[in-house]
């Protein structure tokens, strides 16, 4: 039975490997999410706008929230709830898809020179597309409220790239549990909407207690999200320690998931 390489440099020269075949995956993903539509890829904008009128009259209207700033603002609100929901979107597209990559590429299994590794990174360049779709939204309103946005919007990619390597280890985690044990879907979609009230989206930190800020930390989604906002709305820097902690913990969780998914690959094709 055929061993697959497990080490770091396995997980890089795989990525730079396949980076064409990845592409080209990305691409017909996207484009065969909106085929047959009328307005087609347009919906990737009306989505998150919607979502973000929805969340912002129940928040800011019915439930009277506001941010800490002294500002009643809802534009504000809405802006700073809608840059949340951008680092959480992309968590849960490839989280809430990792456990059904294997197996809705079942085809793929039985094909012994087919990349499986590369499944974790077409989900996550595809919620990265989606991404950059809602940040051109979000800068788009921040302009015509606020004016041009703070320079350290340039510093998003790097914000949020702890993120991308902490979702690709659970998602090649996942991608493997999900062919093993199949309840892990329906236990993935309950934690999804759990750290959707859970990660300082609809609140701002600070209104909790001292005692329950410190439990929320243990989500790393709450330190990325706040980082996020330092350098969309804010203008401030991200705390670069914190961000090289984050990276480091990032890369470790994405070679650990990349290991297991390598280890358990071997027997798929047998559950499958």
């Amino acid at each position: 039975m055929q061993d697959f390489p497990i080490s770091p440099k396995a997980m890089v020269a795989s990525l730079w490997v396949n980076r064409d075949l990845i592409k080209t995956l990305i691409r017909r993903e996207v484009v065969g999410r909106y085929r047959g539509s009328i307005l087609g890829i347009l919906w990737s904008f009306f989505h998150p706008l919607f979502l973000l009128g929805v969340y912002t009259f129940v928040f800011s209207t019915i439930f009277k929230a506001r941010w800490s700033t002294g500002s009643d603002s809802k534009t504000e609100f809405a802006l700073v709830l809608f840059s949340g929901l951008l680092v959480f979107n992309i968590f849960a597209d490839c989280f809430n898809r990792a456990p059904g990559l294997i197996l809705a590429n079942v085809n793929y299994v039985k094909k012994v020179v087919f990349p499986l590794e590369i499944l974790p990174w077409v989900a996550m360049g595809t919620a990265l597309f989606h991404g950059l779709v809602g940040l051109s939204v979000w800068i788009g309103f921040y302009m015509v409220f606020f004016g041009l946005p703070h320079q350290t919007i340039m510093l998003f990619p790097m914000a949020i790239l702890p993120l991308v390597f902490f979702t690709m280890g659970l998602s090649w985690l996942l991608a493997s549990l999900g062919v093993y044990l199949r309840d892990v879907g329906q236990v993935i979609g309950v934690l999804t909407t759990a750290l959707l009230f859970l990660s300082a989206i609809f609140y701002p930190l600070t209104r909790l207690p001292k005692n329950y800020q410190k439990l929320l930390y243990f989500n790393p989604l709450v330190v990325i999200i706040e980082q996020t906002r330092d350098v969309l709305i804010w203008g401030r820097l991200p705390d670069v320690r914190v961000w090289f902690g984050y990276l480091f913990g990032g890369l470790v969780m994405a070679w650990l998931g990349f290991a297991w998914f390598q280890k358990t690959r071997k027997g798929f094709a047998d559950v499958l």
